[in-house]
């Protein structure tokens, strides 16, 4: 067993920035820290000085000796490989082997994954799916994540991408969405991209309707001025996100009779929405399961918090929880 003294970094590279912190057992942060990724188009040079960045934060919880490894949640994140694969929100093209890069930097073993994954990870360590071993993850922010674990493992599969299920198709011939060039996915309609989409297409459908979304151009229509509309009662607001409560219902509804899991947990800026979003979603999950997987699934928000998930879910791949075998 490892030693309550022993600390975990856990990182998460995002399109704009790369967070940091330091972690214990219990998932204390005890120090954290961020620094831009979209200013390194050289991979090298950004390891470096997040080398640089750390040393102190290692330094004052006692030295290198006491970090037992670091965990990596990136974009297209390939956990077998170590690889960050064709990300297309980063600067580094291709392939590119992070957890090695980093290994050779820190001289310590570094464990990678993609951001959802990372988050599942760190829910059923540190949220709510403690005690679980069969769960769906599921993040809504500007797009839509998923990390699925079965058995107590995370489910990567033979080529250590499985489990997209925003890329899943929900509408047929549906909304386009612009990154793949595929119609009708979940992450078209659930993200808050898709939740400002939607508002304006309502908006535009019901143009005789007052609304408080009509002060907002097009072009800055976003999740939050939906949200802070439907809490004042407006009505189009509010059919917004019943109108994707439906479809991400609908979606989970599949998800379930595939995997049967005990629990789906939602995470991110979406879900600050609340019962306009919940409350739709566990109606038309309900409404589209056979009996059989009715009334079975809990339905909860994350317990993380937002700022610190990712650190968490990152720093919570060193530890005990391992994925599936290849």
């Amino acid at each position: 067993m490892e030693s309550p003294l022993e600390y975990a970094i856990g990182i998460d590279v995002g399109g704009t920035t790369a967070k940091f912190g330091i972690v214990n057992h219990r998932g204390e942060i005890s120090n954290r820290g961020n620094l831009p990724t979209n200013e390194h188009d050289d991979v090298n040079r950004f390891i470096n000085e997040l080398y640089d960045e750390i040393q102190p934060a290692i330094k004052e919880i006692g030295g290198p000796d006491l970090i037992k490894g670091i965990g990596v949640g990136a974009p297209n994140g390939n956990y077998y490989n170590g690889t960050i694969e064709y990300a297309p929100n980063l600067l580094w093209r291709g392939v590119i082997p992070l957890a090695k890069l980093i290994t050779d930097k820190f001289n310590k073993p570094c464990t990678l994954t993609n951001d959802a994954n990372a988050a599942a990870v760190g829910e059923m360590m540190y949220g709510a799916a403690r005690g679980m071993r069969d769960f769906i993850m599921i993040t809504l922010g500007t797009g839509v994540g998923s990390g699925i674990i079965a058995n107590g493992q995370l489910i990567l599969r033979h080529d250590g991408f499985a489990g997209e299920l925003g890329h899943t198709v929900i509408r047929p011939k549906g909304r386009l969405h612009s990154g793949t060039g595929m119609r009708g996915t979940l992450e078209t309609y659930a993200s808050a991209t898709g939740i400002a989409i939607t508002a304006n297409e309502l908006l535009d459908q019901r143009s005789k309707e007052k609304s408080l979304l009509r002060k907002t151009p097009h072009k800055k229509m976003d999740s939050k001025v939906v949200y802070e509309a439907a809490m004042k009662g407006d009505k189009i607001a509010k059919d917004v996100f019943k109108f994707t409560g439906q479809i991400l219902g609908e979606a989970l509804a599949n998800f379930v009779m595939f995997s049967s899991p005990e629990a789906i947990i939602l995470f991110g800026g979406v879900c600050k929405a609340g019962k306009l979003l919940m409350d739709p979603v566990k109606k038309h999950m309900e409404k589209n399961l056979l009996p059989i997987f009715q009334n079975k699934v809990k339905l909860l928000f994350s317990e993380l918090k937002e700022s610190d998930a990712a650190i968490l879910g990152a720093s919570a791949l060193v530890w005990e929880i391992k994925p599936e075998p290849k």
